[in-house]
């Protein structure tokens, strides 16, 4: 089965593989291997030691992403300022809330990246702000917000900022070393880097970390606890059982991204595999959610067909039955279909799925004419 979600991801073999082993996390010949992890992943960022330090947690995107709300935007003063131009920021919102946090939202649309200019407004306008959160790729729709852009002028008012690069680290340019704005960027192991789920992952400021000790407000999703079990305990410690084995694949992940070329390589392969699908699907008759100039490389979005009788989950359900999985919801409020181009495929994959979209689209009796 082809996989085509934003994730988890399809996986190499050897990743896999690497999950059919016991392993005592508190081992110390473990230890070695959980530090290796940390420091690849902290140097991915653009991190410096000594400067920078990766804050590992167990959980989805959203645990790391609470996490560093909870740790770094002030719970009885200030404000989170959230750009809300996809589902997930939306989520971010709700988790900020829930949190406690006073949370101010910049609607945007969700067919391109927000403008920096409307960032600094609204930071203009409320000096109460103190950070800006934001999703770099949002898989709702498919968009890329200008994350280095967005930092600029956040460095320039004086405010934080928090990124979910949750589906963007590993492929999206990003160095934590050229924007000391941020106070985390936060990812998960089955995204980019091709691992498989069970935990997230927050590269921040070491004295930023240190200044955030006490008002997370939580035991589990405090990262300056992280930060302080590490620097009592050692570095290859945990403070509770961890996913050892998606951290064990997730090492061999990390090293087939390195020797593939790092985030160049992975960023190219994934924007070809999202272009053929683009182009392949428009000569379906499919019509894109957004315009090219504003395709993320991680998830394309198409319109549903208008075709009488035509349901998501029988698309979804037709292209199982040629190999091929992809997601059976959609966020947008317009009703799409989504398909992932990120993971272990390449150019082959992909001509492949356009091959079972088309072979799903005859099935259902969709003409071409009635697909856009």
């Amino acid at each position: 089965m082809l996989l085509l979600i934003p994730g988890p991801v399809q996986t190499r073999p050897e990743v896999r593989a690497a999950m059919a082993v016991d392993i005592a996390p508190w081992d110390r010949d473990f230890a070695p291997e959980y530090i290796a992890i940390r420091e690849k992943v902290r140097d991915i960022a653009g991190g410096k030691a000594g400067q920078h330090v990766c804050l590992p947690l167990q959980g989805a995107g959203h645990f790391i992403t609470e996490a560093a709300i909870r740790t770094f935007a002030p719970a009885h003063s200030g404000k989170l300022l959230i750009v809300r131009n996809g589902a997930y920021a939306e989520r971010m919102a709700r988790l900020a809330r829930e949190a406690g946090r006073q949370v101010v939202e910049l609607p945007a649309p969700d067919t391109g990246g927000v403008a920096p200019a409307a960032v600094a407004a609204a930071l203009a306008a409320d000096p109460a702000i103190t950070h800006l959160g934001i999703v770099y790729s949002e898989t709702g729709s498919g968009l890329v917000n200008d994350v280095p852009a967005l930092g600029a002028v956040v460095r320039a008012a004086g405010r934080r900022m928090i990124v979910d690069a949750v589906s963007a680290f590993g492929a999206l340019p990003f160095d934590l070393s050229a924007q000391p704005e941020v106070d985390a960027v936060v990812f998960t192991s089955n995204k980019c880097i091709e691992g498989l789920p069970g935990i997230g992952f927050a590269i921040c400021p070491i004295e930023r970390v240190e200044a955030s000790r006490g008002q997370a407000g939580s035991w589990s999703f405090d990262l300056a606890d992280v930060y302080d079990t590490s620097l009592r305990a050692g570095w290859g410690s945990f403070r509770f059982t961890p996913p050892v084995q998606a951290l064990h694949a997730f090492g061999v992940a990390l090293d087939i991204f390195i020797a593939e070329g790092g985030q160049k390589a992975r960023l190219a392969r994934y924007r070809e595999n999202c272009r053929i699908l683009y182009e392949g699907a428009q000569a379906l008759g499919l019509q894109p959610y957004l315009s090219w100039e504003n395709q993320g490389p991680i998830i394309a979005l198409f319109h549903q067909p208008r075709q009488e009788g035509f349901t998501l989950q029988g698309f979804v359900d037709a292209l199982k039955r040629r190999g091929v999985l992809i997601s059976n919801f959609y966020n947008t409020e317009a009703p799409t279909m989504r398909i992932g181009c990120i993971g272990h495929v390449g150019p082959d994959e992909m001509r492949f799925a356009l091959g079972a979209m088309r072979g799903a689209l005859e099935e259902l009796g969709v003409r071409r004419r009635d697909a856009a």
